[in-house]
């Protein structure tokens, strides 16, 4: 659909108060947003089918969305039509990885997730999905040698580290995750802290949330180790570092694997192919000190 087509059909929607304006949001990696700003207020539209090849059903995110917002994280969903949302707008900036190490900030974040995780389920309705890492791994790896991928040489080798991850990183807890920690997910307004973005919500392992949030923010050793501790309320035992340390690494290899699929896939205005490598080079950096561990 073209730019044009896309701005027809927002302007079409019936919820606008008189004439609207509608500007493209920059950063988004997944899907395109636009702020909306009609005679009263101002919105956030997104835009996105469905995505199997990212385990991405909107039914699902949108699910997801209502709940957070229900459990006080996340602004509220304000229109559906097809695969348009409109959301309310949180006047609010974006955090960054530093924000998000931050000593007075990170205990906010850290506070959002285990909210997410303790209460985002309760407001939950309808059918719900599961966000198994290791499946998405290993359906990644297909989607890429079937698609002749230029990293096919390297799948065998990722395939086989992401099975010994698997059995390491057991037994498993499952709460309902948001299982995409980016520092662009979360917003402050000033006053508290928003999490946005639940395309790939679903039932999950704590560990990987938290595996996520200390590899896509580059928290340091301490921090991970405080982390842990607060979010369990116990002090850390080796066991349960064992199991955090292969998921993190888990993390991080969806994260590459899904940037080479998006490298082939995506028609959105991104350097897919450096954030391959950079995930690459986190993730290797990630399992080599798990094998020293």
């Amino acid at each position: 659909m073209s730019q044009t087509d896309l701005l027809s059909r927002i302007q079409a929607l019936p919820i606008w108060q008189g004439k609207i304006s509608a500007t493209p949001l920059t950063g988004g990696i997944t899907n395109v947003n636009y702020l909306v700003e009609d005679e009263e207020t101002k919105y956030v539209v997104r835009v996105g089918d469905d995505i199997p090849l990212h385990q991405v059903m909107r039914f699902n995110e949108l699910a997801a969305s209502r709940a957070a917002h229900a459990a006080g994280l996340s602004p509220a969903v304000v229109h559906t039509a097809d695969n348009l949302v409109v959301l309310e707008y949180i006047e609010s900036k974006t955090l960054s990885e530093a924000d998000i190490r931050d000593p007075e900030v990170l205990p906010k974040v850290l506070d959002l997730v285990k909210t997410c995780h303790r209460d985002v389920a309760k407001n939950l309705r309808g059918p719900a999905l599961v966000f198994w890492v290791f499946h998405v791994i290993r359906d990644y790896g297909a989607t890429l040698k079937d698609r002749g991928s230029a990293h096919q040489k390297l799948l065998p080798d990722l395939i086989k580290t992401s099975d010994l991850l698997e059995q390491a990183a057991g037994p498993f807890d499952i709460v309902f995750g948001h299982n995409d920690l980016l520092c662009g997910n979360f917003l402050d307004d000033g006053q508290r802290l928003w999490l946005i973005d639940f395309d790939y919500a679903g039932f999950n392992s704590p560990l990987f949330d938290l595996g996520g949030l200390a590899s896509n923010n580059g928290l340091a050793p301490s921090q991970e180790d405080w982390m842990l501790e607060t979010y369990f309320e116990t002090p850390v035992r080796d066991e349960l570092r064992h199991r955090y340390n292969a998921m993190k690494c888990a993390s991080l290899l969806r994260e590459t694997m899904w940037s080479m699929v998006s490298e082939i896939t995506s028609e959105i205005d991104f350097d897919y192919a450096a954030y391959t490598a950079e995930n690459l080079g986190r993730f290797r950096s990630a399992f080599h000190d798990f094998q020293l561990s």
